[in-house]
């Protein structure tokens, strides 16, 4: 695979990535997103309409309810307010604030009592609906869990409207092709708009030993493309649900988790023990369509100097590479307005 696809390397060998670029790139692709051109975003800087609030259910401590309100906001950006901590900021989301990555996106700011925890749900609509301030309150660290993914979280909004400021966007990409690559094969790539082109599109490729297999789609971000990812549940195997189930109980980060067979697909060996979503040509996309739509486009939230166009290729990456990449292009200083 010549240079120019993955352009510098920023992290890894170029023999891995060179071995993971052939591996991508001979997998078929499932499904191609053919969007309308007219399926735009705004070309002002928008708000939420009103405030609209969701609850659920914790996703780390399922017996409780949880409360999430979208708020309109003039400051620029995402931003979290606890209530339940009314002597500290709000957390704004940006690379700069990343506590951790393990499992899911946790941000952090000031006292490290002041956090958020699985963000990725939330904030990928920042990308996809094109909202790009608002205020986000919430009574805990702890965010709502719901059983249709993150489609409550886009309701809501639709339903409280998107507005337009007098402001302009700011649009950024990279300054030129860059590359992140991980474990076991993995990589994640950034490619610079062409030809002054302000969208983003996303070629996404996972390839698991068990039921989920390998999928791959491409799409461009649109509204209509992310609300169709949306309804995308997180996975996991049946050894881990077992695990929830039994060992797991020991441990208070496992203890209460608020999974359950509807908000969570579950995949064993050779079969789904649940109904899987997103079906494509007789065949489910879901994995593949939460990967790219409700993790991939949460780390782009994180790039908080504008609206990032481009073209992003992500094989068998998750949110430490994303969030790396992230930091790598914030520590290199790699963004340029377009």
């Amino acid at each position: 695979m010549a240079e120019q696809t993955y352009g510098k390397i920023l992290l890894g060998s170029e023999r891995d990535v060179a071995r993971s670029y052939e591996k991508w790139s001979s997998q078929p692709v499932d499904q191609e997103w053919v969007e309308d051109p007219m399926g735009s975003y705004s070309e002002r800087q928008t708000t939420i309409g009103k405030t609209a609030s969701v609850t659920g259910p914790g996703t780390f401590f399922g017996q409780a309810e949880r409360q999430l309100t979208f708020e309109p906001t003039d400051e620029h950006g995402w931003w979290f307010d606890r209530s339940d901590l009314p002597g500290s900021l709000p957390i704004r989301v940006t690379g700069n604030n990343i506590w951790t990555t393990v499992r899911n996106i946790v941000l952090s700011s000031g006292s490290p009592h002041n956090y958020m925890r699985m963000v990725e749900h939330i904030i990928a609509l920042r990308v996809g609906m094109g909202l790009d301030n608002v205020i986000i309150r919430l009574d805990s660290g702890d965010p709502p869990l719901f059983d249709r993914s993150s489609m409550d979280l886009v309701e809501a909004v639709e339903e409280a409207g998107i507005v337009e400021s007098e402001k302009p966007p700011v649009y950024v990409t990279v300054k030129r092709p860059i590359t992140v690559a991980g474990r076991n094969g993995s990589f994640l790539t950034f490619l610079p708009n062409q030809r002054g082109e302000r969208k983003l599109t996303v070629d996404c490729a996972v390839d698991f030993s068990c039921a989920i297999g390998r999928q791959r789609i491409k799409f461009q971000v649109t509204p209509a493309s992310f609300r169709h990812g949306a309804l995308a549940r997180t996975n996991c195997t049946l050894g881990m649900m077992m695990y929830f189930r039994t060992i797991g109980q020991l441990f208070a980060d496992t203890r209460n988790l608020g999974y359950t067979k509807q908000n969570i697909l579950v995949a064993g060996p050779r079969r789904y023990y649940n109904e899987p979503h997103l079906i494509h040509e007789g065949r489910s996309l879901e994995v593949v369509w939460h990967r790219a739509t409700l993790d991939l486009l949460a780390a782009v939230a994180l790039i908080d100097r504008g609206r990032f166009c481009g073209h992003i290729i992500s094989y068998k990456a998750g949110h430490a590479l994303d969030c790396l990449m992230v930091s790598e292009i914030y520590k290199r200083h790699l963004l340029q307005p377009t």
